[in-house]
């Protein structure tokens, strides 16, 4: 399932450009030297790969737990429900609740550190942008959580992350480059796109946690499981 991180990374990006693509725009980076203009969005990319693996870090500790509790199988299917839900429930139903503010002063302190970062020159302070962009809130980064806590193990759940991270540089790189590009008709077309690949991607959770049998899709009920049995030993010895 490490491939739907990729997918969902690209499709996160599309989303991403209409709340992240602005703060790309706006790195202090070189706009007359092009190989240094690559190195200083790289670092950046490298601050919020590094934000992506701590987070999957956390998240695939969580999925360990989960995975020698023996309920890894059915967790997948409830992460395919929550993608889903992510997606297609209104951002103004999640406003009316109080969980939301929490959320919104994160943004706020997020913002305020960025806007201190784009004031300061240097590589230092691209990725520690890249770190505070990584941990701005939003719902496909709360998919991608689920979906590292859906892995069998810490490694799997920080690789997951980082895949996702991967898969959000080739668009969101394009906004530095190439800003002109998108506009607001494109971008509002690229949004279109994502409901339906994220539903798609609960999906195949759905399926995977049904245990199938369906080689590198669904597993069988045991292979999601650890097996902390010793090996089995015959009767009589």
């Amino acid at each position: 399932m490490l491939y739907s991180a990729i997918i969902l990374g690209l499709v996160s990006s599309l989303h991403c450009i209409g709340m992240c693509g602005p703060i790309a725009m706006m790195l202090p980076v070189d706009r007359n030297n092009p190989a240094k203009k690559t190195l200083q969005i790289l670092t950046y990319h490298a601050g919020r790969l590094t934000a992506y693996g701590s987070l999957g870090l956390i998240f695939g500790t969580m999925g360990r737990g989960l995975y020698l509790a023996g309920i890894q199988q059915q967790f997948s299917i409830i992460t395919g429900i929550v993608m889903i839900a992510i997606v297609m429930v209104p951002e103004n139903i999640f406003a009316r609740y109080n969980f939301s503010k929490p959320v919104y002063m994160a943004i706020s302190k997020v913002k305020t550190g960025l806007g201190s970062r784009f004031r300061k020159k240097g590589y230092r302070s691209l990725y520690t942008a890249g770190v505070l962009n990584g941990f701005l809130p939003c719902g496909l980064v709360y998919a991608a959580l689920f979906g590292a806590i859906a892995m069998q193990s810490v490694p799997l759940g920080m690789l997951y992350m980082m895949l996702f991270g991967a898969g959000t540089i080739p668009l969101m790189s394009m906004v530095v480059y190439a800003s002109g590009i998108l506009k607001n008709p494109l971008r509002n077309s690229f949004s279109k796109i994502v409901p339906y690949a994220a539903v798609a991607i609960g999906m195949l959770f759905i399926v995977r946690g049904l245990g199938l049998s369906i080689p590198y899709l669904s597993p069988g009920d045991l292979s999601l499981f650890v097996t902390s049995a010793p090996d089995c030993v015959t009767p009589g010895h």
